[in-house]
């Protein structure tokens, strides 16, 4: 199987928000595509793209998601997001060290970790750290829609997630990452909706079982 690469291109300085998917800094960027659907997922196909941007201090990311059946009922940091409308973006910038998983519900609330042993256990992963508030304040985050979005929304509806990742985040557990330009880190994007009315699970990079945390099925992302 082909692992997919995305060339990340590079601002020199960081942004602020820019809130709109075709704005003059993004409008130039290409977007990669979320379509490797999990054959448990139910007949419905959002068509979810990402694009990314690296500033001298921070990685820059932007969901488009044109979907529908779109539900968001958690509305505090950490809790079960997956099960909304949700995006996420996991990232290895180190191939010595663990992974870090960002998830965002169409409302813009997160859930973040740092995993270094994936493996199940009754109260999450075998060797992993769930990101303090403090830390996790240190994302910026723009979602399209408000929250909560209940009851469901069974109309197409087009929503966007647009976040501001310091890379001084990632260096708290992985140690320096030095100058980015250059280095090639391995990630895996995704969307999902585990209590929608329609549940789908899709990757960027496609995974082999029903399961998000297989880094063996990352993909790269090329700075």
């Amino acid at each position: 199987m082909t692992i997919p690469a995305y060339s990340v291109l590079s601002v020199p300085q960081d942004l602020e928000l820019q809130q709109e998917w075709d704005s003059p800094v993004w409008r130039q960027v290409p977007a990669l595509t979320i379509a490797a659907f999990r054959p448990e997922s139910s007949g419905h196909r959002p068509l979810t793209e990402v694009k990314l941007l690296a500033g001298p201090l921070s990685l820059h990311g932007f969901f488009r998601v044109r979907d529908r059946y779109v539900r968001c009922v958690h509305d505090r940091f950490q809790q079960p997001v997956y099960q909304d409308s949700c995006v996420e973006f996991f990232v290895q910038p180190k191939a010595d060290a663990g992974y870090f998983n960002f998830e965002f519900n169409c409302g813009g609330t997160l859930l973040a970790s740092y995993i270094v042993d994936p493996t199940r256990v009754e109260n999450g992963f075998r060797d992993f750290s769930r990101l303090t508030g403090e830390q996790g304040s240190q994302l910026d985050i723009y979602h399209s829609l408000p929250a909560p979005v209940e009851p469901e929304i069974s109309r197409d509806i087009t929503w966007f997630i647009e976040f501001r990742l310091p890379f001084s985040l990632l260096e708290q557990y992985v140690g320096s990452l030095g100058e980015i330009r250059g280095q090639v880190w391995r990630a895996n994007f995704y969307k999902c909706g585990d209590a929608t009315s329609h549940p789908h699970w899709a990757a960027w990079s496609p995974v082999d079982a029903l399961n998000f945390h297989l880094p063996r099925c990352f993909g790269r992302i090329c700075f």
